[in-house]
């Protein structure tokens, strides 16, 4: 079996890659996705405020993925539903299984990995108790509420301000749940100011910075958590501790972009991002495997996902005529920045917007690209932090050589 691009997963950034894969030039454009519907994490999104950068309006997740799903139907692109990719090899052969198809090769002409990624479990924080019913992650308990009907409980903590931790405490709340608190272990908030303000401050819920989870109580359910404040090296601190009955913790502690596939693809990975090293094209290390959306980088808002994977599909396709591996300069991490997004610019004399993270919280500082001692971008900023995205553009005209991305002032 032959396709000229597949996308695997069915998400935002995959459903933005093969339409636009298909827009320019793909004729044979196939998404595989495990799920049985496409549409990704919007499907549990049911709250309003995606699509202002795409299309100018605010639309719930269904909404917005309808729309998308619409247009790929619409295009002929191809989907393998309840369809597991189990490998994919660096000459471009995908390898999945399903119900429908059985075990199947694809000799794909290029791939766009577009797995998305997870959250960070309980397991990973290794939290001192037994292991009772009533923790979970945010995204699980999502899914609860929003598709399945299901209350995960009454009285609730939540550990982690992360955007879905946020939104999930405001939802709780609506369906008749007292959460307590949001304890978040670093002094800033690792969500949006606007999810803060919204799904926080207007509910009256408590966020407690530079806090968290000391011990889980309980054996068949949960009956309550001891919580800590933490010191400067966030080492919780024993004479603050405190005791919280609750019958439900949600863990909203951080996302893993999912590149297993990426891994057995040869695909070279960003050990900060945890996402595969990128050109501004979207292309991988490996020729003709191309990554958008949270594989890459876990990005705040879901219209950025679908500008990049747009990009992606873009890119995809003209792969198909050019065959192009074109390297061009490096973009990396300066004073104040943890990563830079893409890594590696093409030198094809076209603007590029790189985007960053920063480090802690700067205030009334300038972010900078210099390329040499020549600043080729930069932009006041009243405050920067770790939880929202920056991003800077540099006009192709102006990139002579590496690139490093900073913060100055603050």
């Amino acid at each position: 079996m032959k396709a000229d691009v597949v996308v695997v997963g069915a998400g935002p950034a995959g459903l933005a890659a093969a339409i636009a894969a298909k827009e320019n030039g793909a004729v044979d454009v196939v998404i595989i996705d495990r799920e049985a519907r496409p549409g990704g994490i919007l499907r549990q999104c049911i709250h309003n405020g995606f699509g202002l950068h795409v299309f100018g309006e605010e639309l719930t997740g269904p909404e917005y993925a309808a729309r998308f799903i619409d247009r790929a139907n619409a295009l002929g692109v191809r989907f393998l539903t309840e369809t597991m990719v189990l490998n994919i090899s660096p000459d471009r052969v995908v390898t999945a299984v399903g119900p429908a198809t059985g075990l199947i090769n694809i000799e794909a002409g290029a791939v766009v990995l577009a797995m998305g990624c997870r959250e960070r479990s309980a397991g990973a924080l290794m939290i001192p108790g037994s292991r009772p019913s009533g923790v979970l992650t945010a995204g699980t308990a999502q899914r609860f509420v929003n598709i399945e009907g299901y209350m995960p409980g009454h009285e609730v903590v939540i550990l982690g301000s992360g955007d879905i931790g946020l939104i999930m405490a405001r939802r709780m709340t609506l369906e008749g749940a007292h959460v307590k608190m949001v304890l978040e272990l670093m002094p800033y908030s690792g969500g949006l100011t606007r999810n803060i303000v919204q799904c926080l401050d207007d509910f009256g819920i408590p966020l407690k910075l530079s806090h968290t989870v000391t011990r889980l109580h309980g054996r068949r359910r949960l009956t309550g958590v001891t919580i800590a404040s933490v010191d400067k090296s966030v080492v919780p601190i024993k004479e603050t501790e405190e005791f919280v009955p609750c019958d439900t913790l949600l863990l909203s502690v951080g996302l893993i972009p999912e590149n297993e596939l990426s891994c057995d693809a040869g695909v070279e990975i960003d050990p900060v991002t945890n996402g595969p090293v990128v050109d501004s094209r979207l292309q991988t290390s490996v020729p003709g495997i191309f990554a958008c959306g949270n594989v890459v980088q876990v990005h705040d808002l879901v219209d950025f996902v679908t500008e990049e994977a747009t990009r992606a599909g873009r890119a995809a396709a003209q792969f198909l005529r050019e065959k192009s591996t074109r390297r061009g300069w490096k973009a990396t991490a300066g004073r104040g920045v943890r990563y830079v997004v893409p890594q590696t610019l093409c030198g094809d004399g076209e603007d590029k917007t790189l985007f960053f993270r920063v480090n802690g919280i700067y205030r009334n500082c300038v972010t900078v690209a210099r390329c040499g001692d020549k600043v080729v971008a930069r932009r006041k900023r009243p405050i920067c932090a770790p939880g929202e995205m920056e991003r800077l553009t540099i006009k192709g005209a102006d990139i002579c050589g590496d690139i490093t991305v900073m913060v100055e002032g603050g």
